[in-house]
């Protein structure tokens, strides 16, 4: 397969079929990704890079081992998901002078990622050969690891990955080294959860479980001992991909290469057998085998959708008998309330994703999408290319396992409105009805009882405020991303204004759905960051913060109030934002057009349905 596949890649290629070409590599590395193959995927993708959509990162590795090899592996990742990464290596255990030295190649390379990657027997090699004096060497490599999250921090506002120490295969001690409570394993474990601590109390920084990773794969064939003492590679070639893999499970959500709803076709996917052809009692799903590989699938979408991730059905069937297999099946684990959207038709499943994106006013490229045809997913990949399709294995025993391991469903923090998340596509459900029923726009308005609560970024409020700058697309003015720790720098900027605004009504409370930042200076205030959640756009709740922004502008003795439109492929219900609220043109680019609001002769209000209230600043 392989080899046809590289085949039509090349022919793609050849006729300059860039899309079709990117969607083909995408298949490949997920069902032959290795080592060797990882040149060719990067390599070919380097050629057209400039003729697809991809999102560009810096990352660098700070390393106590060889990870030269692991690189083509990591790129190769990252460019079937959509990311074009820029990869600096420090230098051979050189990772604290470079992060303690200020001029150091790391802070010009200027990363949006750095990965800290030490190995137990490096940092700690006494305690990797035996468990002597296990305590003094706990204490001077958690103080070890907490300085430098300290120093980096202080240097950088990029995110860290530190990797976690692994334990060895075999314990010095042997099967005695359980027996006792200062053993080998337990020093390490104590370490770890040190450095968890750690992590917990500095913005942006996350511990990759690596000894986890090591068991998952097996200790003793994770490594290869010949590699390891001549070239100082502790990874064996067959897992290369696997630690790149597992780089790529926080790279993804920090540079907003995220799902956040997952499609789902039913016959032989959600479960085993055809619904219209084997009937209730012929499908098969239930905690034995072979029912309970989609069993396992069912559970591990439903852990999705404890992450805020949301579920819907897209399938070719006759929708009484997939309802009722949906609502009445005793195997099954999802029910229809589980489902924010439902296609269940005969329809063209691309336009039947197409109409989920817009039922649930997301993009079309935050829609996953798994079928276990590859003919299906072959025509989403060409007629919706946006869709992040997943490349389902043969086996449906591996079904639960792919959802899990794909990058696009990781979460590096969850917000209650990431919890809430469900609950309020029900809600919305309600709100079309009464539109529906209302005689005209402002009756519903006034019907939904708004309350919009417009307060300055704090520490409860900052990694909401972050992600949504981080993973907000349509309803986005300029676009920019930002990270927690540059949130927090921002707002304890006097010049600077970083708000969040809340949103409830009559059916339930949206929570945290927008964010507005604002430079102050002199006579003039610039809107750098506008962006609301998709679900409360076209309610009027825009009009209310913008109007406060105006307000809070005037107040600070500004007489003019400036913003930029930047244009992207997916922000265009934003585009004529600032033209339907008063502000006239100054300038036009190629980057975008800059907009601006006379605060001396125009006056914004707040619409009268909406109550706006005001919270007074705490600090970030």
């Amino acid at each position: 397969m392989a080899s046809d596949l590289r085949h039509e890649i090349d022919e793609l290629l050849a006729s300059g079929q860039w899309q079709r070409a990117a969607g083909r590599l995408q298949v490949l590395w997920e069902t032959e990704g290795s080592s060797t193959l990882a040149g060719y995927v990067v390599s070919s993708f380097t050629k057209f890079r400039d003729k697809v959509e991809l999102i560009p990162h810096r990352c660098a590795i700070l390393r106590s081992f060889t990870v030269e090899p692991i690189v083509p592996a990591l790129k190769a990742c990252a460019f079937t998901a959509g990311i074009d990464l820029s990869v600096h290596i420090g230098e051979f255990n050189a990772y604290a002078q470079e992060i303690l030295d200020s001029a150091s190649p790391l802070y010009a390379f200027d990363p949006g990622t750095v990965i800290l990657a030490v190995q137990t027997r490096d940092i700690a090699p006494e305690l990797w050969r035996n468990s002597s004096r296990a305590r003094d060497v706990v204490d001077r490599v958690a103080n070890q690891f907490a300085g430098w999250i300290q120093e980096f921090r202080a240097r950088s506002a990029a995110n860290l990955i530190v990797h976690a120490l692994e334990k060895p295969a075999t314990p010095a001690q042997g099967i005695l080294d359980s027996q006792s409570e200062e053993n080998q394993g337990s020093a390490i474990e104590q370490i770890n959860r040190s450095l968890r601590q750690v992590a917990r109390q500095h913005r942006g920084v996350y511990v990759l479980d690596y000894d986890a990773l090591v068991a998952r794969h097996g200790r003793e064939r994770w490594g290869d001992e010949r590699k390891w003492l001549t070239v100082r590679l502790p990874v064996a070639a067959a897992h290369l991909p696997a630690m790149a893999r597992e780089w790529m499970r926080f790279l993804a959500p920090i540079t907003g290469k995220v799902a956040k709803a997952v499609a789902i076709d039913l016959d032989n996917t959600l479960w085993g057998g055809i619904i219209g052809e084997d009937g209730m009692a012929g499908i098969r799903i239930g905690a034995e085998h072979p029912g309970a590989a989609h069993q396992a699938l069912q559970q591990a979408l439903l852990d999705l959708s404890q992450r805020g991730i949301l579920l819907a059905v897209c399938s070719k069937n006759n929708p009484p008998d997939a309802m009722e297999a949906l609502a009445e099946h005793p195997g099954m684990l999802l029910r229809p309330e589980h489902f924010a959207a439902l296609r269940i038709n005969w329809n063209d499943k691309a336009q039947n994703l197409r109409e989920i994106a817009h039922e649930l006013n997301i993009g079309l490229d935050a829609v996953a999408f798994l079928d276990d045809n590859p003919v299906e997913r072959q025509q989403v990949r060409e007629q919706a290319p946006e869709v992040m399709v997943l490349e389902l294995p043969a086996d449906p025993m591996e079904y639960a396992r792919a959802v899990r391991d794909c990058p696009a469903f990781e979460r590096l923090a969850l917000s209650e409105e990431d919890r809430q998340r469900n609950l309020y596509y029900a809600a919305e459900r309600q709100r079309v009805t009464l539109e529906q029923s209302t005689a005209s726009r402002e009756d519903f308005y006034r019907s939904l009882e708004q309350e919009a609560e417009i307060a300055p970024v704090n520490t409860l409020t900052l990694a909401r405020v972050a992600q949504l700058t981080q993973k907000t697309n349509q309803f986005n003015l300029t676009t920019r991303r930002y990270t927690e720790q540059q949130i927090a720098e921002m707002a304890r900027c006097r010049d600077w204004c970083v708000l969040s605004i809340k949103v409830r009504d009559r059916y339930a409370d949206n929570g945290l759905v927008g964010v507005a930042i604002v430079h102050h200076e002199g006579e003039s205030s610039e809107i750098d960051t506008f962006l609301l959640s998709c679900r409360v756009i076209g309610r009027t709740v825009e009009t209310a913060l913008v109007a406060h922004l105006a307000g809070e502008a005037r107040r600070r003795g500004s007489r003019r109030l400036e913003g930029w439109f930047r244009p992207t492929k997916k922000n265009a219900p934003a585009r004529n934002f600032y033209a339907d609220h008063g502000f006239r043109l100054q300038t036009e680019t190629e980057e975008g057009q800059l907009w601006e609001l006379d605060l001396t002769n125009a006056e914004l209000r707040s619409p009268e349905w909406v109550r706006l209230v005001t919270a007074t600043a705490e600090p970030a």
